[in-house]
């Protein structure tokens, strides 16, 4: 996997910049729209959610650069400043007033669950818009009006990977290797074994983890003899690649499904070992084998400044800023009540498909599934919502 070594602090994007006129009154001015536009992101720049955090943020970044070039948001010029939360709740917190003080009307972040919803219970008190990428922690929305996010839920994956197992796959047994420490895992595991039972899969097996676990080979020896049509895996990729691996070597068998956090799954692997996720499945917000102009036009962009390929992480970074832009649009200014009502009433087409919002400000979207062939990540399916 592609390290990145470099410790930022803070990002800020400015194209271009006005003068105020010191002429006219303190008062007055303050009436006034700014001049430029600032928008806050906040994301995990180093750490060990780094990858996850500099290629959303970077997406973000290149569609504020293309806004920029295009005329900017209401005619003005955006300025897209993004701090470094670490993967941490405090540091996001503490970034979070970082960017109030800094002018920001709105906030594009955070992009794992749990900085996100400490943030978000803040940023509620404040009415800031505030979109995550890629918080899928269903409660995250709940915080408050103004909070709102380009992904699908938790439970919402879990539900999904269960009709797909079943209408697909035609599974009639699984097993769940879930990480006790993780509310993602925690989450799509419950909604999956319940899903499960209303569609008649029964479960054989449930073990779990915690945080920062390198061997499964005990959990994975019990769950090995019940030999389940699949195994449900709600993990980063990172650690998936470690449990798929270990579970090939213990003689399972099964098929093994997961939820969005499997995008990149084969970077944490060497080719000798691709065999082990061969033909595995897992959901996923677009697929780079989509042919939309829309989707190919991005990845082009994308790989072009950045020399690698987007990831989902990417495409959800990209349509949250274009998101921000048209509900400004629509608010006709940058006043935080008007741009939220603008943002629950939006129909949003994108990267990652056709969005509007529902009552809980959860995106209504369809799902793609991915399948692992090769090492490579092909288009299975789309499941649209219900």
């Amino acid at each position: 996997m592609k390290k990145f070594t470099t410790a930022l602090l803070g990002l800020s994007l400015l194209l271009t910049s006005c003068g105020g006129n010191s002429d006219k009154p303190a008062a007055a001015a303050d009436k006034k729209e700014p001049e430029v536009i600032k928008i806050g992101g906040l994301a995990p720049l180093t750490g060990g959610l780094a990858i996850y955090g500099i290629t959303a943020s970077n997406a973000s970044k290149l569609a504020f650069e293309e806004i920029n070039a295009n005329g900017g948001i209401l005619g003005k010029k955006v300025e897209f400043i993004v701090y470094d939360e670490k993967g941490d709740s405090t540091e996001a917190v503490t970034a979070y007033n970082r960017l109030v003080d800094d002018g920001v009307v709105a906030l594009i972040g955070d992009i794992t669950s749990k900085p996100t919803l400490a943030v978000a219970e803040i940023a509620a008190q404040d009415n800031m818009p505030m979109i995550t990428p890629t918080g899928t922690q269903y409660n995250i929305t709940e915080a408050g009006p103004n909070v709102f996010r380009v992904c699908f839920t938790d439970p919402y994956q879990g539900v999904v990977l269960a009709n797909f197992a079943q209408q697909k796959l035609n599974a009639k047994t699984a097993a769940i290797l879930v990480n006790n420490s993780s509310d993602y895992s925690d989450g799509i595991a419950k909604s999956f074994a319940e899903e499960a039972g209303k569609l008649g899969i029964t479960i054989v097996g449930k073990e779990g983890y915690a945080d920062g676990d390198k061997d499964f080979k005990a959990q994975l020896t019990k769950i090995a003899p019940t030999n389940p049509d699949v195994l449900v895996v709600p993990e980063y990729y990172e650690q998936a690649a470690l449990i798929a691996t270990q579970a090939r070597e213990v003689g399972i068998k099964s098929t093994f499904i997961g939820p969005d956090g499997w995008d990149g799954i084969a970077k944490a692997l060497d080719k000798s070992a691709y065999a082990a996720i061969e033909n595995s499945y897992f959901t996923n917000h677009y697929s780079t084998q989509d042919t939309s102009d829309k989707v190919q036009n991005f990845i082009k962009a994308y790989k072009a400044k950045y020399n690698e390929d987007p990831s989902a992480f990417s495409a959800l970074g990209y349509d949250a800023a274009y998101i921000v832009k048209a509900s400004i649009e629509k608010a006709g200014s940058t006043d935080k009540k008007a741009v939220v009502e603008a943002m629950k009433n939006i129909n949003y087409d994108g990267v990652t498909g056709q969005l509007t919002f529902d009552a809980k400000n959860n995106p209504v979207k369809a799902v793609t599934i991915i399948k692992v062939v090769n090492g490579n990540y092909t288009f299975d399916s789309v499941i649209q919502p219900k």
